[in-house]
């Protein structure tokens, strides 16, 4: 029988029964960079933590577990991944982007990939054919799911699909849902990415990022080139990831039922003129999010009536924090404007629907009435304070 994923995240089944480490029930830290040879042409499986460290191991074996993939690779965060994936291929290639991702990763695409020699087409995967897209140099299409803010859901069983006619692989950016709701390498993908920063840490105290993937050949050259590169994660970070991960379940449910609620609550605001949330049966991806998922997450995007109104807002909440990241205990909400997507054109970021009226919550674990009472507050205040200058 294949064991629950709330059991996956806090037991690695290849493990049990083993006393290799006194019996810790907690995964040691092996904070050491190099490692002693019993002798000449002999080793302990381990030489130097750049190519490998147990800590770091134990927790790609989790990860890997997780997503039902053959491997997964920890590095020093989730930029890093990406940066890492973005050396499979080389000058001349073309990928097909989704045009709402993350800004990070859309300036690492035009201010660094693109020199590098690789062309990008940006695509609204969601809902544009892309076939049409694919030339002779494609390699790779590239996706978010829900995307960052916006929350745009693509059919991944539809794209991987058309990616395997055309001999093409999907890559999968799935820190919104973690593997706990979505495990895209189920559906097709070849090669999945995660900001462990988000979900899978939990707790906003580390920098972490994730690759997996099933296929053999991917395995050999990632392994290649983390070693080479050398943006592996600490031992100390793989390890706050490690007891992080052990929660994930039961905090990816708190905070979605959270979210639901809220989603819920800002649809009968006056100042909110739009809720975009993959959980409301109104949003476009909702039938496809019941059929590729197991939940729709804790991240909802959400127009505000003016800029001022989000200006109100930030400057009014207290237990919620205006924060960049996501995925935390903590209840965070962003701006993209300024933060998440400062660096994106203005003209990128209001094709893509993010306003300087746009705000991005990342719903947290903590009591939903302390959330909505707090909420209330703040924007009574805020449309107390509208009226007034009006």
């Amino acid at each position: 029988m294949e064991r629950g994923l709330g059991t996956k995240c806090i037991h690695l089944e290849e493990a049990e029964g083993q006393v290799d480490h006194y019996g810790a029930i907690s995964y040691p830290i092996y904070q050491t960079a190099t490692y002693a040879h019993p002798a000449v042409g002999q080793s302990t499986g381990y030489d130097y933590s750049r190519l490998q460290n147990p800590t770091r191991e134990q927790l790609e074996k989790v990860v890997a577990s997780l997503e039902g993939g053959i491997d997964a690779f920890a590095l020093s965060s989730g930029m890093a991944a990406i940066s890492l994936m973005m050396e499979l291929f080389s000058p001349g290639d073309h990928i097909i982007a989704d045009a709402d991702l993350y800004g990070g990763s859309i300036r690492l695409f035009e201010h660094v990939t693109k020199k590098n020699g690789i062309e990008f087409s940006s695509v609204d995967c969601y809902k544009e054919n892309l076939e049409v897209y694919i030339k002779e140099n494609t390699k790779a299409i590239y996706i978010e799911t829900p995307t960052n803010p916006m929350m745009n859901v693509t059919d991944l069983e539809a794209a991987a699909k058309l990616a395997k006619q055309h001999g093409l692989y999907l890559i999968v950016d799935n820190t919104f849902l973690s593997p706990y709701f979505q495990n895209p390498l189920k559906l097709g993908a070849d090669l999945v990415i995660h900001s462990g920063t988000k979900y899978l840490g939990g707790h906003n105290d580390t920098l972490a990022g994730f690759l997996v993937t099933n296929r053999e050949e991917i395995k050999e050259r990632l392994r290649f080139l983390i070693k080479t590169t050398g943006a592996g994660l600490a031992p100390f970070d793989c390890w706050l990831i490690l007891r992080g991960i052990k929660t994930l379940g039961i905090r990816m449910e708190r905070a979605e039922q959270n979210a639901k609620v809220i989603a819920e609550w800002l649809k009968e605001q006056k100042i909110v003129t739009k809720v975009i949330y993959p959980g409301l049966k109104e949003h476009p991806g909702h039938e496809i999010m019941k059929r590729q998922a197991r939940g729709f997450g804790a991240m909802l995007t959400f127009q505000l009536k003016s800029r001022e109104c989000a200006l109100e807002i930030l400057e009014k909440v207290r237990m919620i924090k205006y924060a960049e990241s996501l995925g935390g205990v903590e209840t965070l909400v962003t701006y993209p404007t300024t933060q998440t997507h400062a660096d994106v054109p203005k003209e990128i970021r209001e094709r893509n629907g993010i306003t300087e009226s746009t705000l991005r919550l990342s719903v947290g674990i903590e009591d939903v009435r302390d959330l909505l009472y707090e909420l209330s507050q703040v924007f009574a205040e805020v449309s107390s304070v509208v009226q007034s200058e009006n």
